[in-house]
């Protein structure tokens, strides 16, 4: 059986990222360009919160944001050279 109050946590939490976090919102924009159900992307983003979660977890160290792609000019600089 699945957890129902660790789903609604982490459906919350999913839903305060898309909201809040540029990564996630952007994240969230460009799928739902793309023609992606609102529910599928919701989906994806409790997925890649629970895969950070794990990974803060076994590596026992504290959740270090990754803001690399947060500039502007670094991503249209990295998406020309892809």
């Amino acid at each position: 059986m699945a957890n129902k109050e660790l789903k609604k946590l982490l459906h919350l939490g999913a839903l305060v990222c898309i909201q809040r976090y540029p990564e996630f919102k952007e994240y969230y924009q460009r799928k739902k360009n793309e023609g992606k159900h609102a529910l599928s992307i919701l989906n994806a983003v409790k997925n890649k919160l629970a895969l950070r979660v794990a990974s803060v977890i076994n590596s026992q160290t504290p959740y270090k944001e990754n803001n690399q792609f947060e500039s502007q000019s670094f991503r249209k600089n990295y998406l020309l050279k892809s």
